[in-house]
């Protein structure tokens, strides 16, 4: 892969691509974003369908307990254990953030919500903020497919971040190459998504 390929693959994806930014965008309610904050928090190391399905499960259950949960998490994700954890503090996380979604400086409320959701980190804030339409191409969710096509790309050389300093270092440089080649960061990520797995998710 090369910038020509991406700009070429952009031209004929596009119009799809934006359709799913602007799926995002129309996210509205209170049950639909929570249940994107709850996807974000299982998605890692696990795929992403199966997580989703998972949202849908949990999402109909009556009553919310560390079983009823496993139960759904040990057949869709990994480290269903913590992840169980995760869901059941969720609710918690759920009173701090959401009062604070219509936040328009989008980095420090990523930043935010990275510090105050357990289970997040950077990476989970962000998608959890492109997947409700708050990205606004300011942010990366430097996942492995993100960083094995930077690599690929001789963007960076190493597809490990270290820490949150050098997530923000990985992150600019992304940001910064997407400006290159005019393609928003946002759509970026979708178009190299796509590549990888042959549609457009989340």
């Amino acid at each position: 892969m090369n910038r020509e390929y991406l700009i070429k693959m952009h031209a004929a994806k596009r119009t799809d691509i934006r359709k799913r930014l602007r799926d995002f965008s129309n996210t509205d309610g209170k049950k639909e974003i929570f249940n994107e904050l709850l996807f974000c928090l299982l998605t890692p190391q696990s795929n992403a369908k199966k997580c989703w399905f998972a949202v849908e499960e949990i999402s109909k259950l009556k009553k919310w307990n560390k079983k009823n949960i496993s139960s759904i998490l040990s057949k869709n994700t990994r480290f269903h254990n913590n992840k169980t954890n995760y869901v059941l503090e969720a609710e918690y996380s759920w009173n701090d953030i959401k009062d604070k979604l219509n936040e328009e400086d989008i980095t420090e409320l990523r930043n935010f919500i990275s510090e105050n959701v357990k289970g997040y980190g950077l990476k989970e804030a962000s998608h959890f903020l492109r997947n409700i339409g708050k990205s606004n191409n300011k942010i990366a969710i430097l996942d492995r497919h993100i960083l094995r096509n930077l690599k690929d790309l001789e963007i960076i050389d190493n597809e490990k971040i270290k820490n949150g300093k050098h997530y923000l270092e990985i992150e600019k440089k992304f940001i910064d190459f997407s400006n290159d080649i005019n393609i928003p960061i946002d759509e970026l990520d979708l178009l190299f998504w796509s590549e990888e797995s042959g549609e457009i998710f989340k």
